[in-house]
C-alpha cells in the first residue's frame, strides 16, 4: 500500500533519485529518462481518456494503471523479472491483453490503403500524441536494454501499447472513415 504524507523529501536536491532497490542514479540517467518517458506517455493517455467514452475510456484507464506498473518495473534494476508481493514487474499477460484489445478494435476497421496522418477527431489526435510518446518511451527502454537488463515482457508491453493507441485513434476517427491519409508528394 502506498502512503504519501509528504510530497517533497529533499533527497533529490543533489540531482539524484532513488530506485526501488535503494540505489541512487542521476536524474538524467538513461533509466530515469525511460521512467520519465513512461510517465509522460501515461499523462498523454490521461488527456485522451478525459474525452473518451465507454470501453475505450476503460481501456485507457487500465493502460494508465499498467504504465505505473511499468515505471515500477523500470525503477527496479537487475535481471530477476519475476513479480512478487514486494516487486512489481510487467508480465506477458499485460501485453497479451493489449493484443486482444487491438484484435477486437480492428474487426470494425477497413484495411489501410495509405499511411495515416496524426489527426482527424480531437480524440484521435490526442491518441496519436500518446502513441508518439509511447514510441519515445520504447526507444528509451531499448537504449537501456543495450547495456542493462530490461524485462522482456516490459519491452513487449510498450511495443504493443503504441500499436493499441494507433488502432484506437482509427476507431476514434469514426472507424477509420475520418482518418487523414497521407498523399505522397502532394505538395511538390
Amino acid at each position: 500500500m502506498v502512503k504519501l504524507n509528504k510530497i517533497y523529501t529533499r533527497t533529490g536536491d543533489d540531482g539524484t533519485t532513488g530506485l526501488v532497490d535503494g540505489s541512487r542514479l542521476p536524474k538524467h540517467a538513461a533509466r530515469m529518462q525511460a521512467v520519465g518517458d513512461v510517465d509522460e506517455a501515461n499523462a498523454a493517455i490521461g488527456i485522451a481518456a478525459v474525452i473518451a467514452e465507454g470501453d475505450l475510456r476503460a481501456d485507457l484507464v487500465r493502460l494508465q494503471n499498467d504504465l505505473f506498473d511499468l515505471g515500477a518495473d523500470l525503477a527496479k534494476p537487475g535481471d530477476d523479472f519475476e513479480p512478487s508481493e514486494m516487486v512489481l514487474r510487467i508480465v506477458p499477460a499485460q501485453a497479451s491483453w493489449i493484443e486482444a484489445r487491438i484484435d477486437a478494435l480492428n474487426t470494425a476497421l477497413e484495411p489501410l490503403t495509405s499511411f495515416v496522418l496524426p489527426g482527424g477527431s480531437e480524440l484521435a489526435a490526442r491518441l496519436h500524441v500518446a502513441r508518439t510518446v509511447a514510441r519515445r518511451a520504447e526507444r528509451s527502454m531499448t537504449a537501456i536494454a543495450e547495456k542493462d537488463a530490461v524485462n522482456p515482457a516490459a519491452l513487449a508491453f510498450i511495443n504493443r501499447l503504441s500499436d493499441y493507441l494507433f488502432t484506437a485513434a482509427r476507431v476514434a476517427n469514426d472507424g477509420g472513415k475520418d482518418d487523414v491519409l497521407w498523399t505522397p508528394g502532394a505538395n511538390r
